[in-house]
């Protein structure tokens, strides 16, 4: 019985164009990805600075794993409280301007772990419909009633809010949205939150290493408690929250995801340090991203397409689902890759192109990519 369910799942993900079937990849080579022997010009990845795939880096984590060792071996509450992973702890909440942070091993964790941990059944929490899935799911974990308001849209919040007046609320969103590539407008929230009072978690993953000076993210005026990951502009592994001393206390004594794995190792706490160090002095990077990021939607606005994003994470809209894994396909025929996002990522009959630049990237490498979307997107018109 459950392998019928299973197989026909699988059928109507095939047949609505949502079925997914990752291409296998040998390896990473700076902006190129190594396929079958071949060399993919990849719009597909979350490093944005380089940092994922310099060798300064690289050696950099070598040399800690080699003297400190490969794994805590504990959780954080049994023998893996390292001195080092403090240390790395306070090193990133002073860089980012909060009270304290904490070291989650994936960013999927932190998210669901510090939502469901910090609500409960009969809080009001108020989302953006657009935040991660991961943060969906720690909501729901959480039983808390929770209301969902137009992504982007505060009028949309400051309404939802004022119907549910009494008692305490919190407001999730995000400052860079992984998929539409919009800002959150922070002075707008700010003034929402003076008339309203609310506790505000804001996932900075995309943001953070970016935007913002030196990398330090948009919405530390607004935010309460933030979440960034290592495994986008850091370069790295793992994820971070930044917050206030009292709710890590919380958050150790409480956050089920937290107590019951084991902790990131005191050699990616040591590589950490060095990721921050990095981060502060690539000024130049960023203002490359920046230059070539803006250079890229204005080219794809020029030729026709309809784009959203208004930093380096770009969506182009393709509509329907089997037109934009087919388009994706054509594209890695021509040596580019770029994720076509689909349902449930996205809604429904809204599949777009996704197009993560990097500091890698170059005013030709755009040219490339967009002369070949251009060949391959004229055979698709329905």
């Amino acid at each position: 019985m459950f392998a019928k369910r299973y197989h026909d799942r699988l059928n109507l993900q095939k047949e609505q164009g949502l079925y997914r079937d990752p291409i296998r990849i040998d390896q990473r080579n700076g902006k190129y990805l190594c396929i079958d022997s071949r060399r993919i010009l990849n719009f597909g990845s979350n490093d944005y600075l380089g940092l994922g795939s310099s060798q300064a880096l690289a050696q950099k984590v070598a040399r800690h794993f080699e003297t400190l060792g490969a794994s805590a071996s504990s959780s954080r509450l049994v023998s893996g409280n390292y001195r080092i992973i403090c240390q790395a702890e306070d090193a990133f909440a002073d860089y980012f301007g909060y009270q304290a942070a904490l070291f989650f091993p994936s960013g999927f964790q932190a998210n669901a772990g510090i939502l469901a941990a910090l609500f409960e059944k009969g809080d009001r929490v108020f989302f953006d419909k657009h935040i991660h899935a991961s943060s969906v799911n720690g909501l729901m974990l959480s039983r808390a009633h929770i209301y969902g308001y137009n992504h982007n849209n505060l009028a949309h919040l400051k309404k939802r809010l004022d119907a549910c007046a009494d008692g305490q609320a919190a407001v999730i969103t995000e400052s860079l949205f992984s998929m539409d590539g919009d800002v959150l407008p922070c002075d707008d929230l700010l003034t929402v939150k003076s008339q309203s009072q609310f506790l505000c978690v804001v996932d900075e993953a995309h943001a953070f290493g970016v935007l913002g000076e030196k990398g330090k993210g948009l919405a530390r005026p607004v935010a309460d408690i933030a979440i960034g990951t290592f495994g986008k502009a850091l370069g790295l592994f793992g994820a971070f929250v930044l917050l206030p001393a009292m709710i890590k206390e919380y958050l150790l004594n409480f956050c089920a995801p937290m107590i019951y794995t084991t902790t990131l190792p005191a050699a990616h706490a040591a590589s950490a340090m060095d990721v921050l160090e990095m981060i502060e002095k690539a000024d130049e990077q960023r203002r490359h991203l920046h230059d070539i990021s803006r250079y890229m939607a204005l080219k794809l606005v020029h030729q026709g397409f309809e784009v959203n994003g208004d930093a380096h994470v770009l969506s182009v809209l393709m509509g329907d689902e089997k037109k934009a894994r087919r388009i994706s396909r054509k594209l890695l025929e021509k040596n580019i890759y770029v994720l076509p996002a689909r349902y449930p990522t996205v809604p429904l009959g809204k599949a777009i192109l996704r197009i993560s630049l990097t500091a890698l990237h170059t005013k030709r490498d755009i040219d490339n990519f967009i002369s070949a979307l251009k060949d391959v997107e004229q055979f698709f018109y329905y």
